[in-house]
């Protein structure tokens, strides 16, 4: 068995084609590829004006990649390296797939395919990855059905997948398309949007190509799921996708469902329809649950002592069963560090910390001890007199402050906030299910404050606001309300400003 591992073989990477587009990108320039096909003889000149440069086939092909170089010329490197060495590497075969395949060359494609499958008895996933994307936009898709189940053994990408499911709408095989969507879930892996949007506007099309193949009403039930999933994961669509969810409503027969696009008023009405919102504040029940939650799974759980000692912790809890409850929590480090200017960090926490007690808030300041060690960033008159206007807390340099900062949010009541730009995407992970981290990141979406912009001397610290209303993907069963994305610069503190409000006409049948 021939096989070797190239920079497109990553199994970690989720589209291992695109590795090889940035090595070509760093070594092209190195050689100067021809502009028309040579011959045996040219290509043997060529190879020697380079002095005879090891692994020339490899970097030939790379800078024909990268500079986008005709097909034909590729062919003839590869003639020339098979009359020379009397055979063509794994290696090469791999990277003259790459260009064929990102060139749109389906029918070269497939002749490469025999030669692989001829020569090698398995491919890796680089190659199966390439094979998939080509097979599924030609007839032969079926094929890349059958190179995904070979896959198997270490399991495809959601880009595999999302390829292979495009195919089967577009060939009007929805039953394969949904099992291989299943089979995707199962795996525990994440559909990619264009898979989504793909299926949002496969349905009309294909019912009419292939209308015993599933049930409208079955297919609707299955595109609603994915909703409901969107809103149990937290996550926003693009604005491609919900477009196509737009127009998938407004084409369901008899519906009369109507789609505009809008926004929130800062009460939490939809500005389109007047419904009022899903709030952020958590019932009673609902707090108690992911307190349990997060007092098992990350305060109690078995990774938390990586980073700080059960002393520590028990000493923390002492602390703060010591102290009446707070009202707002301070991740120290964290904000200290929002300011680029290092030598204002000691300033910068004194600045929050001033403001919040300004608004006769009861603060804890959650730190580490080397910010007590006076220096250029901590300045000693600035740590003093934050331990005069907050409660603190100073942890080992080694310790993990989150789930310190989370015990004394949760342990001190429902209206209690906390002050960080943290992720915690550390934590939602250690919870175990969908609805429970659900539940976490409405918590965190309700309390969580983030300085908005740089402090600095003389300006008033101001904190983002916290919307009155859940940012999430909720239905009355008469309207949708879908926030989605118009940004990829959005973090998990932010959420969309954007929404789609969908209405379903009252003269409609259900």
């Amino acid at each position: 068995m021939l096989k070797k591992k190239t920079a497109l073989a990553a199994e970690d990477e989720q589209e291992p084609e695109k590795e090889l587009d940035m090595k070509a990108t760093r070594r092209a320039g190195k050689l100067q590829p021809p502009d028309r096909p040579l011959t045996i003889a040219e290509w043997r000149k060529l190879k020697e004006s380079v002095g005879n440069l090891p692994r020339f086939d490899i970097k030939m092909i790379c800078a024909l990649f990268s500079s986008g170089s005709e097909l034909g010329i590729a062919k003839s490197l590869l003639t020339f390296v098979a009359v020379e060495t009397g055979t063509l590497s794994y290696e090469l075969l791999l990277r003259y797939l790459t260009l064929c395949v990102h060139g749109g060359h389906d029918a070269e494609v497939f002749d490469v395919y025999g030669i692989m499958r001829g020569r090698f008895s398995t491919l890796d996933t680089g190659a199966s990855s390439l094979f998939i994307k080509s097979f599924s936009r030609t007839a032969r898709w079926r094929e890349a059905v059958n190179i995904l189940h070979e896959m198997k053994v270490v399991t495809p990408s959601p880009r595999n997948y999302g390829d292979v499911i495009a195919a089967a709408m577009l060939h009007g095989d929805m039953m394969t398309a949904w099992a291989l969507y299943d089979e995707l879930i199962e795996n525990g892996l994440s559909p990619q949007q264009d898979t989504w949007e793909t299926l949002f506007k496969g349905v009309k099309r294909t019912t009419e190509v292939e209308a015993d193949n599933i049930s409208h009403s079955e297919y609707e039930e299955r595109l609603r799921g994915i909703l409901s999933g969107m809103r149990n994961n937290q996550i926003y669509p693009q604005y491609n996708l919900v477009s196509s969810i737009k127009s998938w409503f407004e084409s369901l027969p008899g519906q009369k469902w109507t789609g505009n696009w809008t926004s929130a008023t800062p009460k939490g009405l939809c500005r389109c329809c007047g419904s009022e919102l899903e709030s952020i504040q958590l019932t009673a029940d609902e707090y108690q649950e992911i307190k349990d939650r997060v007092m098992t799974d990350i305060i109690q759980g078995r990774d938390v002592f990586n980073k700080t000692t059960p002393e520590e912790l028990e000493h923390f809890k002492e602390f703060v069963k010591r102290r009446p409850s707070f009202d707002v929590v301070v991740d120290g480090l964290n904000v200290a560090n929002a300011n680029k200017d290092k030598s204002k960090q000691s300033a910068t926490l004194l600045a929050v910390v001033s403001e919040l007690e300004r608004q006769g808030l009861t603060v804890l300041v959650l730190g580490r001890k080397h910010m007590l060690r006076p220096s250029k960033s901590w300045e000693r008159h600035n740590m003093n007199l934050i331990q005069l206007k907050a409660h603190c807390f100073f942890t080992d340099n080694i310790s993990e402050d989150d789930p310190f900062l989370l015990y004394a949010t949760l342990q001190s009541g429902n209206h209690c906030r906390f002050v960080s730009r943290d992720l915690m995407r550390d934590h939602k992970a250690c919870l175990p299910d969908g609805a429970t981290r659900r539940l976490f990141f409405k918590w965190q979406r309700g309390h969580q404050l983030v300085v908005d912009g740089q402090v600095a001397a003389g300006r008033m610290v101001r904190f983002q606001s916290v919307p009155s209303y859940d940012t999430i993907v909720q239905t009355s069963g008469d309207s949708w309300h879908i926030p989605y994305d118009n940004t990829e610069d959005r973090t998990t503190y932010e959420v969309p400003q954007q929404w789609l409000c969908l209405i379903r006409g009252s003269n409609s049948t259900q």
